[in-house]
């Protein structure tokens, strides 16, 4: 491809509302275009990138067991309805109706059609297991895009789904899935850790992510030093401190005249932040949940999420509060009725709390869980954080942040069983198939790689998705042999079956175009100018060298592949 025909110009700039690396390299390379908030259109070079990325995809995915299929975007609602998540991911979905009304939902993602193709296709334990997969886009109707292609609202993903009869054979799929994906990651030069991960809206029962570390990540990941213990901040578990055994004491009250926080409390009455019971309070799908969770510890909302099975979850202001007659500040489960009380298990085995007396400017002493208040829901609901021990081995856990890559899921037989999608098995008995569900967004390894792989200078393609192998700089087109000399080595190593970027652009500085080279980030540099031919070829240069060496024209394809399968190239 020659530069001075290529569909795209280079920027000097990142566009102010470009905020990360990886964003601001996308667009001052060209590589991609926004159209509108969270969507883009790629350019030639990105574009190719992209295709680099799916191809090893399917390889890995191929190598699996996997077989590739296209389902649509378009999906009738009622598919969405039967499964339940017509309601439950109704935030995001992207929702329209045809000329003779009928509802319909792009796809975020292909749960439902899939179970509903395994039931046309499949009917016995003979047809399976299966593993299925497809490269698709998907739109999902976010509320903040940000990242550039971090969170976007149309985006492409690698969406698998395995069908398995029981959940031993399941875990054979998850586990090549698991493998493909490491694979997939390392070859496309991001460095992915797979950590414990919450299912979400996604459902099932155990989920992982791979996450490249990287602080423009999104999310909160929790790591172990001392075992590996790795979990994003919404699945994390955490060793709680454990309060030593105490006979209940009598129940007290004792006047706290404003005092409404907990660090107001605990000075106020000189007893540590474990000894006192924090109130917190919710709406789920339209009722009031009272939270009771140990003063030292703060609420996970997505493990709450889960405790309660209520997707519809938002934090009450104080108006919310005063509206379902509760007194923030000092507010307890003690004596409370009408109100749904979610307990943090660490609140159980903790005596002689410090906790609200449901009026103002009053708490009473000496609150203890069975004998002053009980709970509707009693489950781990806390949050782990930095400093916290380590629940398998009591180190201080240490935190970073992450940018999700992938994520494996063992949905077993929610959808099945709500889809109505069996097969019988050898005794003829009709059983629900066991899922499993793997999916990597494709644009989000594109800006990961750009993240993990890039200098003051612009990006350092990783070799396997580089959109070319070699970036050929003619400098001094108007003197005498070099436009014929860098004209000759295009052609030599595109007859080599290298893919080249020909910078053939006329009157630009040798600096603009060692820039674009720079910026640009292909593996391979090769310069044709006066100072080269002169001393005897063509100079090359890797992306991340500091010397050039200078090669004979001829020599340039057999000098170049070497080069590039030094650095882990592929044709």
């Amino acid at each position: 491809m020659r530069m001075s025909h290529l569909f795209a110009k280079t920027l000097r700039q990142a566009p102010a509302e470009a905020d990360t690396p990886n964003h601001q390299l996308m667009l001052r390379a060209g590589l991609a275009q926004q159209l509108a908030a969270g969507v883009y259109s790629y350019l030639p070079v990105g574009w190719r990138v992209m295709r680099k990325i799916e191809q090893i995809i399917r390889e890995e995915m191929d190598r699996a067991g996997g077989q590739e299929i296209m389902m649509p975007a378009i999906q009738p609602a009622e598919l969405w309805a039967d499964s339940g998540r017509l309601a439950t991911m109704a935030d995001v979905l992207v929702r329209f109706q045809d000329r003779r009304e009928r509802d319909f939902v792009l796809g975020p993602t292909h749960e439902e059609v899939v179970v509903d193709l395994f039931k046309r296709q499949v009917q016995s334990y003979r047809d399976m297991p299966i593993l299925v997969y497809q490269i698709q886009t998907k739109f999902r109707d976010e509320a903040r895009p940000r990242g550039g292609l971090m969170r976007v609202r149309e985006f492409t993903m690698k969406d698998a789904y395995s069908f398995d009869t029981d959940w031993d054979a399941l875990d054979a799929n998850y586990q090549a899935a698991r493998a493909a994906y490491t694979r997939i990651f390392d070859r496309c030069g991001v460095p992915t850790v797979p950590v414990l991960a919450d299912s979400g809206a996604i459902g099932g029962k155990d989920s992982e992510e791979f996450m490249y570390l990287t602080e423009v990540g999104e999310d909160m990941i929790l790591l172990c030093p001392g075992c590996g213990y790795a979990a994003n901040e919404e699945k994390a578990d955490h060793k709680k401190h454990e309060l030593p055994f105490e006979e209940p004491r009598a129940l007290e009250e004792v006047a706290t005249p404003g005092r409404k926080t907990i660090e107001q409390l605990v000075e106020f009455l000189g007893v540590p932040p474990y000894k006192t019971l924090k109130a917190v309070f919710y709406e789920a799908d339209g009722a009031p949940v009272f939270v009771a969770i140990r003063g030292d510890l703060e609420v996970n909302e997505a493990k709450l999420r889960n405790a309660l099975k209520a997707p519809g979850l938002a934090l009450l202001d104080d108006e919310g509060v005063r509206k379902h007659g509760l007194v923030a500040g000092s507010a307890s489960p003690v004596g409370l009725t009408g109100v749904r009380v979610v307990a943090d298990d660490s609140a159980l085995q903790s005596p002689n709390l410090v906790a609200g007396a449901n009026k103002h400017d009053a708490h009473y002493r000496n609150v203890n869980y069975g004998r002053d208040w009980t709970a509707s829901v009693v489950a781990d609901i806390s949050l782990a954080r930095a400093g916290s021990p380590c629940p398998r081995c009591g180190t201080p856990l240490e935190t970073r942040r992450g940018m999700e890559m992938g994520h494996v899921f063992k949905l077993g037989t929610v959808y099945t069983e709500r889809l109505q999608a069996s097969y019988t098995d050898e005794a003829g008995a009709l059983q629900p198939a066991v899922m499993g569900c793997y999916g990597i967004g494709v644009g989000r390894v594109f800006a990961g790689a750009i993240e993990a792989n890039h200098d003051e200078r612009g990006i350092i393609w990783p070799p396997g998705i580089a959109p070319y192998d070699v970036h050929l700089t003619a400098l001094g087109l108007d003197k005498p042999g070099v436009r014929e000399s860098a004209e000759q080595v295009y052609r030599q190593l595109q007859d080599a079956g290298y893919a080249v970027l020909f910078d053939d652009r006329e009157d630009l500085s040798a600096g603009v175009k060692f820039n674009d080279a720079d910026l640009l980030g292909m593996p391979l540099r090769v310069t044709v100018s006066p100072r080269s031919i002169e001393s005897g070829g063509a100079e090359l240069k890797h992306r991340s060298g500091k010397d050039a060496e200078v090669v004979a024209l001829a020599d340039v394809p057999a000098r170049a592949g070497a080069v590039l399968a030094a650095l882990g190239s592929r044709k």
